[in-house]
């Protein structure tokens, strides 16, 4: 069942990166992150109020850090997806492994794990191969942000597994990334000017929030059952899928070498996955 949860998750979360895609041709990353957090405040705040559960946390400051963290990096993907093939932009957004492994090997200071220092860098060269059609084009920038996104998606990652440690439920977390990316983005909007909801438009925003939120809740289950090694390493679903809706829907192709890139970068990440997970 658990298996089930978390493909349900990356069928979700590949759904939402095409919906951001198109919606990108109406809309900046911050309007559509702003949308994304409204909608979770409001599907999760109605929860929590119909349920009678309290909003109320004594770990503010750990969840701005998350938000922070988090809301950067679903920018900088957001920015990615608009100027990538699907494909690509979220298999940069999914090395978020690789730099977890960085960061545990950096604050635990722990230095001999040569398997695991090998992938990692094995799994930077697939970075490097994925980039390098973005590099031979026009698409530099837009390789570079990706990257970033899968670096801070990972210090986001360890936010998250922090305020677990906290005792902080699944659901108080996601609500306030919500609220902080939406307040954040909303401020931005209101200060540079946004463009308008159009009769074009709103189908996507309610998707990219309908399907966020259902990734978001389809993972926190996938994650609650069963082993967590099996979760983590089924989202990488994720890839497949979008390089699939990516060719579906825009016609999008990768030259072999970006294939071997995702497949180094799959492969490492699953490993040092696993790896990281020895060593807690």
């Amino acid at each position: 069942m658990q298996a089930l949860w978390m493909l349900a998750a990356s069928l979700a979360f590949a759904v939402m990166s095409a919906f951001v895609k198109a919606a990108s041709a109406y809309h900046s990353p911050a309007e559509l992150v702003f949308y994304r957090g409204l909608f979770g405040v409001i599907a999760i705040g109605g929860f929590a109020l119909a349920t009678g559960r309290s909003l109320r946390t004594p770990h503010g400051a750990a969840h701005a850090g998350r938000g922070l963290s988090g809301g950067v990096s679903l920018l900088m993907w957001f920015y990615a997806l608009a100027h990538l093939p699907l494909a690509t932009a979220t298999t940069l957004n999914y090395t978020s492994p690789l730099f977890v492994a960085v960061l545990s090997a950096l604050i635990f200071k722990r230095r001999d794990e040569r398997a695991l220092g090998l992938t990692i860098a094995l799994g930077f060269v697939g970075i490097v191969l994925v980039l390098r059609p973005a590099f031979s084009g026009d698409q530099a920038l837009a390789g570079l942000v990706g990257a970033g996104s899968g670096m801070l998606a990972a210090v986001a990652y360890l936010s998250v597994r922090r305020l677990g440690e906290l005792g902080e439920p699944e659901w108080r977390v996601v609500f306030y990334f919500s609220a902080i990316i939406a307040l954040g983005c909303g401020a931005w909007m209101v200060a540079t000017g946004a463009r308008p909801i159009t009769a074009s438009s709103a189908p996507l925003l309610l998707g990219i929030g309908f399907c966020a939120t259902t990734a978001q809740l389809a993972l926190t289950r996938a994650y609650s059952r069963g082993k967590t090694l099996l979760a983590s390493n089924l989202a990488y679903a994720t890839v497949l899928l979008s390089a699939l809706l990516g060719l579906a829907l825009w016609g999008e192709t990768l030259p072999p070498v970006a294939w071997a890139g995702m497949a180094l970068v799959i492969a490492s990440g699953v490993i040092a996955t696993v790896r990281t997970a020895q060593r807690r």
